[in-house]
C-alpha cells in the first residue's frame, strides 16, 4: 500500500511540473509573440483534426486528437509525421479544445517521449485567422529571428537594452492581445546584428523599422 501511495505522489509531481500555473487557480499563460511561440516549439504544424480519444492516463485524463497534416514547418528533426496531438483533458489545465472535421489549425507543442503535446500556453489558432504577415513569419521570416529577443512593453517607459531585443507594446497601444506587431511584424535579425521589427507587404511597401516601432 505504501508504495502504491509514494507511485501517486510520484505522478502527482511530474503531472506539476509540466506546468507553469497552479491548478486551484485555473489556466494562466503569458503573453507571447507569435515568433517566440514558433522559435520555443518543438513542432510546428498546420492540420486539420479529424478525431479525439479521452485518454486514462494519469489523474486528470489526457485528450488524444487525431490529426491530417497538411504541412510541417518546424520538428523535421523530431518526429517525421504527426499523426496524434495530446494536450490536458480540461480547460482549466490549460488543455485545448479543437474541433472536429471543420477547420485547419496551426499548432504549435513540445515533444516529450516521441508525442506531441500541446496547451493554451501554446500558440494554436485556425488557418484562416491568422494574418498574411503571420503566416510568412511560420513559413520563414520567424525563423530568421529566433537570436533576437522581443521584449515586452507594459508600462511605460520601456526601452530595449541590447542590440538584439525588439521593443513589444502591443499591450500599450492595444490595451491587449493580440495588436499591430503580433498580426504584421516580425523581430529580424539584420546584417549589422541588430534586431528590428521588420513588416513584409508588397513590392512597393516593404519596410524595416527600428526597435521601437511601431
Amino acid at each position: 500500500m505504501q508504495s502504491v501511495y509514494q507511485h501517486l505522489i510520484s505522478l502527482l509531481f511530474v503531472f506539476s511540473s509540466l506546468h507553469v500555473h497552479q491548478l486551484t487557480e485555473g489556466c494562466s499563460c503569458a503573453l507571447t509573440h507569435p515568433q517566440d511561440a514558433f522559435c520555443n516549439s518543438d513542432i510546428v504544424i498546420r492540420a486539420k483534426v479529424v478525431g479525439k480519444k479521452l485518454l486514462r492516463d494519469g489523474p486528470f485524463g489526457t485528450m488524444r486528437y487525431t490529426v491530417k497534416q497538411m504541412k510541417m514547418y518546424k520538428g523535421f528533426d523530431k518526429v517525421q509525421h504527426v499523426q496524434h496531438i495530446y494536450t490536458d483533458a480540461s480547460e482549466s489545465l490549460c488543455g485545448v479544445k479543437f474541433e472536429i472535421n471543420k477547420y485547419q489549425y496551426l499548432i504549435t507543442g513540445r515533444v516529450y517521449d516521441d508525442k506531441v503535446y500541446t496547451g493554451l500556453c501554446n500558440f494554436n489558432e485556425r488557418w484562416e485567422r491568422l494574418s498574411l504577415a503571420q503566416k510568412k513569419g511560420i513559413n520563414h521570416r520567424y525563423q530568421l529571428g529566433c537570436a533576437c529577443r522581443i521584449k515586452p512593453c507594459h508600462y511605460l517607459p520601456c526601452f530595449v537594452t541590447s542590440k538584439n531585443e525588439c521593443l513589444w507594446t502591443d499591450m500599450l497601444s492595444h490595451f491587449g492581445y493580440p495588436g499591430y506587431q503580433s498580426r504584421h511584424y516580425a523581430c529580424i535579425q539584420q546584417k549589422e546584428g541588430y534586431c528590428s521589427w521588420y513588416r513584409g507587404m508588397t513590392a512597393r511597401d516593404k519596410t524595416t523599422i527600428n526597435a521601437t516601432d511601431p
